[in-house]
């Protein structure tokens, strides 16, 4: 297999629409606010995919070492396991990753100040925590958790805070909007990979629950993420209504395949539900931007 394509699928690409929307969704809070900087907006968009990025190969990586991930898995191919990848290889490049990320991060001191650093610290560890350590969350329920922060109130308020020099009510409500949607991308996964988390007693919620409880809080996610940011909806023109119904359309289309597919044939869901999410953030933003407040 193609090196190039070996280490995309590494770094599964299909997912980074989860760190993009909540990088993006904030620009759009912050130009409606009229509070946009574009320097610390780009920065945050460099660290928030190079921190995705090393979350993702310390999960190939560490589920390697568990034992977690076996040949000829029904979910996209893992290069580690399948022998493509040299073990120590991926670490070197997960930790060489996050480096790059710390280092892109703190090029945001500057428009934050100094307390962003312990900020950076507790994302570095969550990129890890995911799967590594004593206690790892992916292992214990606590992933869609782990989601809901670091992919939906951290980028967005934070991404937000280093353009304005503050905080924004409206940002906190988008924040948690974009998480639920993050924690759905996250679902599918989990959804897919129930059986074989199981045999290595990987506890999601997905495994504690079961699937119809997850499809079930799968499609809710949406709804009340759209929903929660009723208090914005009201404030843009009454054409932005088309926003969050383009979204339900695609979310409960997407929930539908959801429920009645099995196996590999879950995969394109993945990147579907990641879809769903970063065009409901472009969306958001585009509508903030035409109509400031």
């Amino acid at each position: 297999m193609n090196k190039i394509k070996i280490w995309i699928e590494a770094a599964r690409l299909r997912t980074l629409p989860v760190s993009i929307a909540g990088v993006i969704a904030a620009i759009g809070v912050a130009k409606w606010e009229h509070r946009f900087s574009l320097l610390p907006a780009l920065i945050c968009l460099v660290f928030a995919v190079l921190a995705q990025v090393t979350s993702n190969f310390a999960n190939e990586y560490y589920d390697f070492k568990r034992g977690a991930d076996k040949k000829g898995r029904v979910g996209p191919r893992r290069g580690v396991t399948e022998g493509d990848i040299n073990p120590e290889t991926l670490k070197r490049a997960t930790f060489g990753t996050l480096a790059l990320a710390c280092a892109v991060g703190c090029c945001l001191i500057p428009f934050g100040g100094w307390w962003l650093v312990p900020v950076g610290i507790a994302i570095a560890v969550f990129a890890l925590a995911y799967s590594a350590g004593p206690f790892p969350l992916s292992y214990n329920g606590l992933g869609d958790v782990a989601v809901l922060v670091f992919f939906g109130l951290v980028p967005v308020n934070f991404t937000y805070y280093v353009q304005a020099g503050g905080w924004s009510p409206f940002a906190m409500l988008v924040s948690v909007a974009i998480g639920l949607m993050g924690v759905n991308v996250l679902l599918v996964n989990n959804y897919r990979d129930m059986d074989d988390d199981k045999e290595v007693k990987k506890r999601t919620t997905v495994v504690i629950f079961g699937r119809k409880i997850a499809g079930t809080f799968y499609l809710i996610s949406g709804y009340f993420a759209a929903f929660f940011l009723s208090p914005i909806w009201f404030l843009l023109p009454g054409w932005t209504v088309v926003i969050p119904l383009l979204y339900l359309v695609m979310h409960t289309a997407t929930w539908h395949k959801l429920i009645h597919r099995e196996g590999s044939a879950l995969n394109p869901l993945l990147g579907a539900t990641g879809r769903n999410m970063l065009i409901f953030a472009v969306l958001l933003a585009v509508a903030m931007i035409m109509n400031p407040r």
